[in-house]
């Protein structure tokens, strides 16, 4: 596993939370939700890759 994709995920996830402040403080509730969804599909987008590779190993080694 990438150090990268750690650094990654922490910036996501520090930009998501001063939008969803930013929003709340303006009254836009339903856009701040959006925006933490929206982080938090990139975020498993760039991880699934390493999930199907843990199931696959997963599988290897225990032969099923």
């Amino acid at each position: 596993m990438e150090v990268s994709i750690i650094f990654k995920i922490a910036a996501v996830g520090i930009v998501v939370s001063i939008l969803n402040q930013i929003l709340k403080h303006n009254g836009r509730d339903d856009q701040a939700a959006l925006t933490a969804l929206a982080g938090l599909l990139i975020v498993i987008y760039w991880i699934l890759p390493y999930i199907l590779e843990l199931f696959t190993t997963m599988k290897k080694l225990f032969e099923l």
